[in-house]
């Protein structure tokens, strides 16, 4: 019989609030920001991106600097816009549901969500405000997140980190509800209320025996995906095809790509979609795979902070400014997307 919840989370770091976990980075943060003479230094890591991708940069405007051959269908709309006049964009732009709806603005998977049909996308967007992206639905097998930094002026980079993304997956033994199975795994127990809400699984079903029940179409950790260390993928030839993918996406120096391919051979030829790219906040999510001990993560935390502090410093000393406290505030207002 599994402990409660709170034992759940209390006994594996990986579930622990994020900001306790970085309570040392944040030290280490102040430290560079002293001698960097700004605590806003990290906004230089990505010319190219709002505030470098540390908070309030549009994802879209992000999308549009990646090769056109890596992008789902993706669509730009104002969730205030009359249902009618979005449904003709996405008819136009040849976006059909399923799709995936987020924010422009948001962080850690805030309001990510599997749109099935025009009533669902007419719910989302009331509860909602500001800008969100509608994204073809990639629904293929594998999920990576590709931690890639390059030292500007220097032709080749490096990926840090591959965090391969397993889903929130049940297996039937033919005489289960699929809330009963959930109950019997702690990963997807902490899950069980999340989905009662939202009605998205049919938790009274028995499956068959064997049969697997995919519980959480979307890649993120708070919605029960495992973290695995996928750190064994890391090769010449994928360094250098993100080498290639990086030198077309202007000012761009630190971040993970998000993306889905069919299997890892499609991986290496190149043939995947990247779902986003994320710049100065981004993680090397392998460190939350099962596991993985503290200590270890920080040692590569620290790594990318370290690496993060040198990059924004080169870049500061070729001219690109540092970010104002007023800019932070007015990244922090745009960042808000929640419907009050």
């Amino acid at each position: 019989m599994f402990k409660s919840n709170f034992w759940i989370k209390l006994k594996s770091w990986e579930y622990w609030p994020w900001y306790i976990i970085y309570i040392p980075i944040f030290v280490y943060w102040l430290w560079c920001g002293i001698k960097a003479r700004s605590i806003l230094y990290i906004s230089a890591v990505n010319p190219g991106f709002d505030y470098g991708g540390i908070i309030g940069a549009s994802k879209m405007k992000i999308l549009q600097k990646i090769p056109e051959k890596y992008l789902p269908l993706s669509l730009l709309a104002d969730s205030s816009t009359p249902l009618e006049k979005i449904m003709l964009e996405l008819q136009q732009n040849n976006l059909r549901f399923p799709v995936i709806v987020k924010p422009d603005i948001g962080e850690r998977g805030y309001k990510v969500e599997l749109i099935q049909n025009e009533t669902a996308l007419k719910k989302y967007l009331s509860n909602v405000f500001g800008n969100v992206i509608i994204q073809e639905y990639i629904d293929q097998p594998i999920e990576l997140g590709v931690f890639y930094y390059r030292i500007p002026e220097e032709s080749q980079g490096v990926i840090s980190s591959i965090v391969e993304k397993g889903f929130l997956k049940v297996a039937g033994d033919g005489e289960s509800t699929i809330e009963q199975l959930m109950l019997k795994n702690e990963r997807a127990r902490l899950q069980v209320k999340r989905l009662k809400a939202s009605s998205a699984v049919d938790l009274i079903r028995v499956p068959e025996r064997d049969e697997v029940v995919r519980l959480e179409p979307i890649g993120n950790h708070v919605r029960g995906t495992t973290f695995l260390d996928g750190n064994h993928l890391i090769s010449k030839e994928l360094i250098r095809l993100f080498d290639n993918i990086s030198e077309e996406i202007e000012g761009y120096y630190y971040g993970r790509f998000d993306l889905r391919c069919e299997n890892m051979d499609s991986l290496y030829r190149g043939e995947f979609k990247i779902l986003e790219l994320n710049g100065a906040a981004s993680e090397p999510a392998h460190i939350y795979s099962p596991g993985f001990s503290l200590r270890e993560g920080y040692r590569v935390l620290f790594y990318h902070w370290r690496t993060l502090y040198k990059i924004s410093k080169t870049n500061h000393a070729r001219g690109i400014p540092y970010m104002t406290i007023r800019d932070a505030i007015k990244a922090l207002r745009k960042s808000r997307f929640r419907r009050e």
